[in-house]
Formats: C-alpha cells, structure tokens, sequence
C-alpha cells in the first residue's frame, strides 16, 4: 500500500468521523461549515488569481458569483439543520453525494474504458455510470427504508443528485485544468484541498435538496 494511499484512507475515516460529529451536534456542524467554507473560499480565489491573471474584471466577477454562492450555500446548511427534519433531508442528499463520488471511483478503476470527456483525463464512462448506479441504489434503499416502498421518485431523485454532483466535479476539474493545477491545495492529506472533497457536494446537495423537497 502506498504512502499517499495510507494518507487518503487516514483523512477519509477522519472525515467520516466529522460528518457524524456535524450530525449531532450543531456546534460542530457550523463551527466545521465555517472552517471548510473559508478555506474553500481561499482556494478558490487562488485558482482565479491564476487563470484570469491578466483580466481582472473577470476576476472579480467570478470571485463574486462564487463567494455569493459559497455564503448562501453555507449560511442555509446551518440555518436549515437547525431544524431536525430539515437536517435529516440534507444528510440524506449529503449521503447521495458522497455514494455518487464512491461509486464512480470504484466502478472507474475497475472497468476504465472510454474517457468521459477532455476536460478531466481520469474521468471515464464507466465511472460516470458507476456514479448514478451508487447514489440511485442508496437513495431507493434509504426511502424504502424510510417508507417501506420502492418509489421511482427515490430512483429519479438519486439520479438527478448524481448527474448534478458529477457536472460540479468537472466544473473543478475544468478551472484547474486551466490555471494548470492538479489539487485545489494541499489541506487534506491524500486528498488535496476542501475543494478538491466538496466539488461535487457544492451544485449535488443544493439540486438534490430541492428535488426532494418537490418530490417528497
């Protein structure tokens, strides 16, 4: 196993342990979303520096859109967890993300195949498949679970959270390729940075949520 291996299982059992912390206690929650959301922020703004560094007023239109975004998304993970059923509803699509990601990394490095698009090399077809296989089976499982009925609605919903998780990652995977950068930094070890671990969560959860709350 190699050392960079080890630190990647190290951090993921860590964060592990962070999630069910952030789930119970609301302390930890938006002590921890403020933390990531500054570094993410920090990141980002680095990586703008670099790709829009002889446009300024790109720039700072960017970085605008994206700090907006980022403190919305931020505030309302907090205000809404305070609420149990609210919470319950966004660590479910939290759950979804994270399934989405683990699936098109596993069924990616076993089948490979045809390279998904230019934009990120390492994503693949397979991989893309592997994402909506995972977040769809979770989903139907936990509203089964939750309902004891197999709902398309639960199929459709993990779907959606899926296809929007997959576009965030390769949004990332989009600016870093431009400003020629192959981890958004080096906060997490084995991983790289926030945002490199929250891509696919920032546009996954928001979309996912609001289809729950249509669907459910």
């Amino acid at each position: 196993m190699s050392k960079n291996l080890k630190k990647r299982i190290a951090t993921s059992i860590g964060l592990i342990f962070l999630l069910f912390g952030m789930f119970f206690s609301n302390f930890i929650l938006a002590y921890f979303i403020i933390i990531m959301g500054s570094i993410s922020a920090i990141e980002y703004l680095n990586i703008n520096s670099i790709i829009f560094k002889r446009k300024k007023l790109l720039k700072y239109f960017f970085n605008f859109l994206f700090l907006v975004f980022l403190f919305y998304f931020c505030l309302l993970f907090i205000l809404l967890s305070t609420y149990n059923h609210y919470k319950i509803f966004i660590f479910i699509i939290l759950l979804i993300c994270i399934f989405s990601d683990i699936g098109g990394f596993i069924i990616g490095k076993i089948f490979k195949g045809k390279k998904l698009i230019k934009i990120s090399p390492k994503k693949t077809v397979s991989g893309a498949i592997g994402s909506l296989l995972f977040s769809s089976t979770l989903s139907l499982i936990i509203f089964y679970y939750l309902t004891e009925e197999l709902s398309y609605r639960a199929l459709i919903l993990g779907l959606i959270t899926s296809i929007a998780c997959q576009l965030g990652d390769l949004f990332f995977s989009l600016i870093k390729r431009k400003s020629f950068l192959k981890d958004t930094g080096n906060f997490l070890p084995g991983h790289g940075g926030i945002l490199d671990r929250v891509d696919s969560i920032l546009l996954g959860l928001p979309i996912g949520f609001l289809a729950l709350i249509l669907f459910y």
